[in-house]
């Protein structure tokens, strides 16, 4: 099953897709169990109720559902956290040794937005880049866990994500400035859809994306450095996750900042995709700048 939300923005609805391998898709209204996919439908078991009513039959068909706009299918997460160079290949071509322990850095909740939304560049951004990523939703609290199977059951399930960075932000001088690189507005499209844990490998995982069509990244989740329950315990370690939660697992090798393609211009369009997880497509425009009063 894939849960979602859709509808406007400030207005969505939860609904889960069951996919037909004949293409006849079928979406459910999630109203009678949730008003939201959110940290306390996570924390009280969602997922399972939403298994349940399904095979129950008790769930509301969704008319015109493949009509509406597709958002974050987790409303807005308490803590977004990023994970950098999870990837060898990727740690190379920043110019980087793999990490020996993961970096973890955190990026506004404010920042999730749809899968297809238009994505907005910065007034004066000049290196913005795309990252293909595998999210972790949380399901459960993780805080000081003993161990990565403690970890692993405080996973919900996967989502597709795309962690948009402006390397000019991100990486000047020797200390770096990280956040102002990954904290940008439109910055981590999210879904189209969760997938529960139960029903998907996330360490096995097709990563790729696409600029203006043309290939860039294609990678699996095999090859992450620190894989997800790893990354969950460590960062219960230095933090207390929450449900709804989102980890971003890193992104492979394939981007800009490799130097073997131009950064993103207005007008492109960026598509990213995790097997089995949905593909999303975002159109690049030009934020203006504020004029003075």
């Amino acid at each position: 099953m894939r849960i979602m939300r859709l509808g406007e923005i400030g207005s969505e609805q939860p609904a889960v897709l069951t996919p037909s391998a004949d293409g006849a898709d079928r979406y459910f209204s999630l109203l009678p169990l949730t008003a939201d996919v959110n940290w306390a439908f996570l924390a009280a078991g969602g997922l399972d109720k939403v298994r349940a009513a399904l095979e129950a039959g008790e769930l509301p068909v969704l008319e015109g559902a493949a009509e509406l706009r597709v958002g974050s299918p987790v409303a807005r997460p308490g803590s977004v956290v990023g994970i950098g160079m999870n990837y060898a290949a990727h740690a190379a071509e920043s110019g980087a040794e793999p990490p020996t322990i993961p970096v973890v850095f955190l990026k506004p909740s404010n920042t999730v937005t749809g899968p297809f939304d238009p994505a907005p560049l910065p007034p004066r951004s000049t290196q913005y880049d795309w990252e293909v990523e595998l999210g972790i939703v949380i399901g459960r609290e993780a805080s000081y866990l003993g161990s990565t199977e403690e970890a692993a059951a405080c996973i919900a399930g996967y989502v597709t994500a795309n962690d948009f960075s402006e390397r000019e932000y991100q990486l000047p001088g020797a200390a770096g400035q990280w956040t102002k690189g990954k904290s940008l507005p439109g910055s981590t499209p999210l879904g189209p859809w969760l997938v529960p844990a139960a029903e998907t490998d996330g360490g096995n995982l097709r990563l790729r994306s696409w600029v203006n069509g043309e290939p860039r990244q294609d990678s699996t989740s095999a090859e992450l450095i620190f894989d997800a329950p790893t990354l969950v315990h460590h960062c219960s370690q230095y933090m207390r996750l929450e449900p709804g939660d989102v980890i971003l697992t890193g992104t492979p090798q394939g981007v800009a900042l490799s130097g073997r393609f131009p950064y993103l211009q207005p007008g492109d369009v960026v598509e990213v995709e995790v097997e089995g997880l949905g593909r999303q497509r975002q159109e690049l425009y030009r934020t203006r700048a504020a004029t003075a009063v």
